[in-house]
């Protein structure tokens, strides 16, 4: 009797500490923790979310719509998460750099001096990249709470309603976009809006890459090509000209893959590195029709042999070669984002375009609805 007691005590003494442990936290993406994703912010809720596809693990939040991690396969099937990004949202409350893998709106890119004229009327914009606006300015689209209209294992749906004279701009626009992972270890972003009243739109991913993955050194080896015969020349300011210009015979030949840092040493002599402190430009894409879903760019970081390749219905895209990184933020794996460490290739209609009658028409006006897509696609390059 005294030994079933001892075992019954000692069955009731397990299960009460069991009771009182708390369950393992989830990690979203081997690392990030959901409840450092959990904040309220101008009275909407954030969180995280994670996908998953084909080979790929992408965690998301609501907060700016952004990616946060991106886990990729290499070569030998190592992943790597691609994609820099923050371990709560306090750290990207609080970070330098304040567009890492957001959603840009209403206009991606640049306005002149935060100003246009829509049907003779002109609107001011706030200034936040002195003297001019950028992507939407300061409470633009990576700035607000998006709501969580769908989400499941391999897409989520965001939406959000940009009121009428938000950040300047005009009419109530609702937008929607959508991120899934395919079977084909792609991310496929699509994106739609509509308004009440004429507005431009203009909208992008702002992801930061290293295909080495978060941190993991220079992206200047990086293999890049760009199907694109044109660039957009900018001032000191990165202002277009109003015109594109051939990249042939130019540092911005990136027809055929080269090292993304071959040409760098050409600063101090080329006139467009310099006003990009390196490269910050947009690329005319080579198009056979408007709209059409075709291949912009390819990237391959050699060592690993990740692969990745984008495709748009954009008629340009933005590439930026991490020139205004200096190690201030520090990321979700405790490593600082340094200079030239990280490059973006943001999907996109042209700078400055309002105030630009040759490049294609941002407008959006009622009772049209804005829809585009570009799709990352992740493979292996056979680097032999």
């Amino acid at each position: 009797m005294k030994s079933r007691n001892l075992f019954i005590a000692l069955v009731l003494a397990t299960l009460a500490v069991a009771c009182n442990q708390k369950p393992a936290e989830q990690l979203i993406c081997g690392s990030l923790k959901e409840a450092d994703f959990k904040a309220t912010i101008a009275g909407k809720e954030t969180g995280l979310y994670e996908l998953k596809n084909g080979e790929l693990t992408m965690a998301v939040t609501n907060y700016g719509g952004r990616i946060v991690s991106l886990l990729v396969p290499g070569k030998n099937g190592e992943m790597a998460d691609v994609v820099l990004g923050f371990p709560s949202i306090d750290a990207y409350l609080n970070a330098k750099e304040v567009f890492h893998g957001a959603l840009i709106g209403r206009v991606g890119n640049r306005i002149a001096k935060g100003k246009f004229t829509l049907n003779d009327v002109e609107y001011t914009l706030p200034i936040n990249n002195d003297p001019n606006h950028l992507h939407g300015g300061p409470e633009g689209f990576h700035n607000v709470v998006w709501d969580v209209k769908a989400v499941n294992d391999t897409s989520i749906v965001l939406s959000y309603l940009s009121k009428d004279g938000e950040m300047g701009y005009p009419g109530n626009v609702t937008v929607e976009v959508t991120y899934t992972l395919t079977p084909e270890n792609e991310v496929k972003m699509a994106y739609k809006a509509t308004t009440d009243k004429s507005t431009p739109v203009n909208l992008t991913n702002h992801a930061f890459f290293n295909l080495k993955g978060e941190a993991n050194g220079t992206i200047n080896d990086h293999l890049l090509t760009i199907n694109a015969d044109k660039f957009t020349a900018v001032d000191s300011t990165l202002i277009p000209f109003g015109e594109n210009v051939p990249v042939e015979g130019t540092p911005f030949d990136f027809r055929e893959a080269k090292a993304i840092g071959a040409d760098l040493a050409l600063q101090s002599e080329n006139e467009q590195l310099q006003n990009g402190l390196g490269y910050d430009h947009n690329f005319a894409l080579n198009k056979t029709a408007d709209g059409e879903m075709s291949w912009a760019a390819t990237v391959v970081e050699p060592a690993s042999g990740r692969k990745m390749e984008i495709f748009t219905k954009e008629p340009g895209i933005q590439f930026y070669g991490g020139n205004f990184m200096d190690g201030a933020d520090t990321g979700k794996y405790g490593k600082t984002f340094d200079f030239r460490e990280s490059f973006a290739l943001e999907t996109q209609h042209f700078p400055d375009s309002p105030n630009q009658p040759a490049f294609p028409s941002i407008i959006l006006n009622p009772g049209e609805t804005y829809s585009t897509a570009s799709i990352y696609r992740f493979s292996v390059a056979d680097t032999q």
